[in-house]
């Protein structure tokens, strides 16, 4: 009789042991692109990580072989003369996991069943319903069961598998899964800020009429260089939908504070520019929560993996970062100011997203634990600091006031 899952999450019990062969892959994995690239920041880069995950991957395959792998200086990473000699059977290894892995999905039988998902609205309507429906695509036995909406909601209490959102939220029984960072951008129509004048301090922001998604409260955090700066907003509107506040900022009735998935098009259009850009807003994270029985379920798991990589590293209303030139071309259009270059300080969201082959070989009770730790593991690094000129006012600089 084979043993329990339970049983087998206890250290010698054979449900430890995939665990620790997916790990001794991502560090082989790791050798091997550090000895492709030639360096610790491409190969992170090709991973998605950070470049200290790298490193120190690379340091835990040297501690097992009890030999170095590379020579390190500030400029180039260069394999030694056992790196060498280990490249080609590393290579061969990996090769033949990997081929071992396609043959199997070649057997694996079509995923069938039901999901039931929640998800907010204005992310549903832009992202996830192409991602969702291209996964029912590459997936024709599984049926999607979505409810889209914005509160908060315990996925084990209301019978989902997955709940999509940015709550900070802890259940028990509860796994969250991070997706990807929710980077948020206050702005204002250009038309407003002419009215009303440009905020140089969060704390302006007292005197201004504020659009507010009321889900989060009427309190806007965000990082000054002293520490957090907190500020308790009038709101001018309250709104449980970001379509609403969109078009409310569009039409010049206000400052909001949106996610960048909303306004990014508007920011390219040069409808809408950032306001307070010198002040960071306090990071969110848009996470799955997955009730820890349901992690074991294939259909549930595929559905993670996919949402990941569509999302992971970098989440597709980021990469192009509309916002940074749509402020030069408002500014050029409005004929206020001379065009500025964004200076080269300026702050970029540092991450590390959850690592899918953990997600992929997670299941029961060990499974919850690891993506737990990926979890904890990916919590995105402070935002560096740097001076922008605001688009419609470049004569004064940002206030320096934390």
């Amino acid at each position: 009789m084979f043993p329990s899952v339970r049983n087998g999450t206890k250290r010698g019990g054979i449900f430890s042991r995939p665990r620790k062969v997916m790990d001794g892959l991502l560090v082989l994995r790791a050798f091997l692109a550090t000895a492709h690239h030639g360096s610790f920041s491409a190969a992170a880069r090709q991973a998605g990580v950070v470049p200290s995950v790298i490193a120190k991957r690379v340091d835990q395959l040297e501690w097992r072989l009890g030999r170095r792998l590379f020579h390190r200086s500030t400029r180039a990473v260069r394999l030694t003369e056992f790196g060498r000699a280990a490249l080609s059977r590393i290579q061969r290894i990996v090769g033949e996991f990997d081929h071992l892995v396609e043959t199997a999905a070649e057997r694996r039988p079509a995923l069938q069943g039901r999901i039931r998902v929640k998800a907010p609205t204005s992310l549903t309507i832009l992202h996830l319903g192409e991602m969702l429906g291209g996964f029912q695509r590459a997936h024709p036995g599984i049926d999607l069961d979505v409810c889209v909406m914005d509160r908060p909601a315990n996925p084990l209490e209301e019978g989902f598998d997955i709940a999509i959102g940015s709550a900070p939220v802890l259940h028990p029984g509860i796994v969250e899964v991070p997706l990807c960072p929710l980077r948020r951008v206050v702005c204002a129509a250009p038309d407003y800020l002419r009215r009303r004048g440009v905020p140089r301090h969060p704390r302006d922001l007292a005197t201004h009429d504020c659009l507010n998604f009321s889900p989060t409260g009427t309190q806007w955090s965000f990082d000054g260089g002293k520490g957090p700066i907190i500020v308790d907003i009038q709101a001018k509107l309250n709104a449980n939908d970001l379509q609403v506040l969109l078009a409310a900022a569009r039409r010049g009735n206000g400052i909001a504070m949106l996610s960048r998935y909303v306004a990014a098009s508007s920011l390219e259009a040069g409808e809408l520019v950032p306001v307070l850009p010198e002040f960071p807003i306090s990071e969110m994270w848009i996470k799955a929560l997955v009730p820890e029985a349901r992690l074991g379920v294939p259909r549930v798991r595929a559905l993670l993996e996919w949402l990941q990589t569509a999302l992971s590293p970098v989440p597709p209303w980021d990469r192009d970062s509309p916002e940074r030139r749509a402020g030069v071309r408002a500014n050029a259009e409005a004929g206020i100011g001379a065009e500025r270059k964004p200076d080269r300080r300026s702050r970029k969201l540092r991450t590390e997203p959850a690592p899918r082959r953990v997600l992929a070989g997670a299941s029961g009770r060990g499974g919850a634990a690891a993506l737990t730790q990926a979890a904890t593991a990916c919590r995105p690094a402070r935002l560096r600091r740097g001076r922008h000129p605001h688009p419609l006012d470049p004569d004064q600089g940002p206030s320096t006031d934390g």
